[in-house]
């Protein structure tokens, strides 16, 4: 039984799916703890209705973003995690938190990596006319939004897309798409090869 904790700034969508796959799939997992960086993250809310426990490390209280990091990292660590799951959590992280949880963190973006790293993926996808768009699931590595990658979706970019749009629609694939990837965690069915691919335990590359 593997103990996941997530990571949460606001409404924790994707958060919400996780819990939901996790609890109508059976997987060999738990829970450990939903801890945000905001104490108003509506998120918060949703796992404390459910039983998980919760913590705040509210950043503002900080003077550095190594202190905040450093106060974040004991406190996940209370959890005993096994992976650390970032699910809208708008922070960067410093290199050293990074590497403590290297090959146990990963994250969720909205764009098809290498495509689009940062903010404002949906409406750079559109100003560049691409045909399709989509979110990925990585690894998280001290380069922002450039770690291996387990798996992504796609959706097709359609002529009357604006920004919202776009982003409503790939919403519903990334609550089907980042389950997927921590359910391949925590069986055991992920490894990073040498050369950075991650392989799934059948066999495929992702």
């Amino acid at each position: 039984m593997k103990n996941i904790v997530i990571l949460i700034s606001g409404r924790g969508s994707n958060m919400e799916a996780i819990v939901r796959a996790m609890e109508s799939e059976g997987w060999p997992a738990r829970i450990a703890a939903v801890i945000s960086n905001k104490p108003e993250a509506k998120g918060l809310e949703y796992a404390q209705a459910r039983g998980i426990p919760t913590a705040v490390v509210a950043n503002k209280e900080y003077a550095s973003r190594a202190e905040f990091d450093a106060a974040l990292q004991e406190t996940i660590d209370r959890f005993a995690p096994d992976l650390v799951v970032l699910a809208g959590f708008m922070r960067i992280l410093t290199a050293p938190f990074v590497e403590h949880y290297a090959g146990r963190m990963l994250n969720i973006h909205p764009s098809l990596l290498p495509l689009y790293p940062g903010l404002g993926t949906h409406q750079q996808a559109i100003d560049a006319g691409d045909k399709e768009h989509g979110a990925t699931v990585h690894f998280v590595t001290a380069e922002l939004d450039h770690g291996p990658i387990v798996a992504q979706a796609r959706i097709p970019v359609l002529p009357d897309d604006t920004e919202d749009t776009l982003s409503a629609r790939l919403l519903v694939e990334e609550h089907k798409l980042y389950p997927y990837a921590v359910r391949l965690f925590v069986e055991d069915r992920l490894s990073i090869e040498e050369n950075g691919d991650v392989r799934i335990k059948d066999g495929a590359l992702a």
